[in-house]
């Protein structure tokens, strides 16, 4: 892979960790060929460029948008990918990366593979393996021709470490058809599901959007943890959209993941069985989600977890 380019996506003027770990995948594949890696920038950001280059990039490209464009960013990472004649683009299977990701492969009449947790470069072009069926299956496919376009899914790759600085080069970007001229997140300083090591999810089991202190107390517990919920605590209207763990939501693959009063509906676990650990909280010890449960706990959430948070503490201090 002579030339591998990424396309970083930043929130609040700063790049994403998932963007980083895409750095990370790209260095791997550049350096299997003793090629370069390139990242691209479209909207306006504050860019570490000691952090970028210790993360895998050997140039950094900044346009300075004002306003993200998803048409308009498809159109300049296309149009980047030409102009160094790349022969890979990567970025992360976030909301944002699979609104992009079929855009860009069709701009450069190329396939594409969605959601990858492994990729490497073969004689024949790009060898990606993505989960299917709900995870229930992995597919390897193989991605042919001049260019080969890929997502990767966060938290199954590492940012390079290594001791290098980036080198600026000025872009322009292509203008869009429609802009986002803002993204309001919700309150709080908790991570995004989808990026964070430790998330405490929490389903039915515990009854009322009145006991959900009690997974809050838990994740305060855990450094840098994140709420989930599952879909049928989102659609009762407790918790946000934007902590729905499942297939109809989001995608997590954290080092640690709390399971608490979740039955483990396939939908829901689509969206969490890649978790490296996975702890499941529940009163009914026949529930589904002990059968893909590292850790099991059976008994009631609100005096489990209250007593779990305390001895977490303990262990921290």
């Amino acid at each position: 892979m002579s030339c591998v380019l990424v396309l970083l996506e930043t929130r609040d003027g700063q790049v994403r960790p998932t963007s980083l770990e895409a750095l990370g995948a790209a260095r791997d594949l550049a350096d299997s060929s003793s090629g370069t890696v390139h990242a691209l920038a479209v909207e306006e950001a504050d860019l570490d460029l000691v952090a970028l280059g210790s993360a895998g990039a050997d140039h950094v490209h900044a346009c300075g948008a004002e306003a993200h464009s998803a048409d308009g960013s498809a159109a300049t990472a296309a149009s980047l990918a030409r102009e160094l004649d790349a022969s890979v683009v990567l970025l992360a299977a976030t909301i944002r990366g699979r609104d992009l990701l079929g855009r860009i492969a069709a701009k450069l009449d190329s396939g594409f593979a969605a959601d990858c947790i492994e990729i490497q470069a073969s004689d024949s072009g790009l060898e990606c393996l993505r989960p299917v069926y709900g995870g229930k299956a992995q597919l390897r496919v193989r991605v042919t021709g001049q260019v080969a376009a890929a997502s990767l899914r966060p938290n199954h790759f590492n940012p390079a470490d290594r001791d290098a600085e980036a080198l600026l080069v000025q872009a322009s970007a292509s203008e869009g058809s429609a802009k986002v001229l803002g993204i309001h997140a919700g309150a709080g300083d908790r991570p995004d599901v989808a990026e964070a090591t430790i998330v405490v999810s929490g389903g039915r089991g515990l009854e009322s959007a009145d006991n959900w202190h009690i997974l809050e107390d838990l994740a305060d517990a855990l450094p840098g943890a994140a709420l989930g919920a599952s879909r049928a605590v989102v659609d009762a209207g407790w918790r946000p959209h934007g902590e729905q763990v499942g297939q109809t939501g989001k995608t997590v693959s954290p080092e640690l993941y709390f399971a608490v009063g979740i039955s483990g509906a396939i939908q829901h676990l689509a969206g969490m069985s890649s978790s490296k650990v996975i702890v499941a909280i529940n009163k009914d010890p026949d529930a589904p989600i002990f059968g893909h449960a590292t850790y099991g706990i059976v008994g009631e959430a609100s005096e489990v977890v209250p007593a779990l948070a305390a001895e977490i503490r303990k262990v921290l201090e």
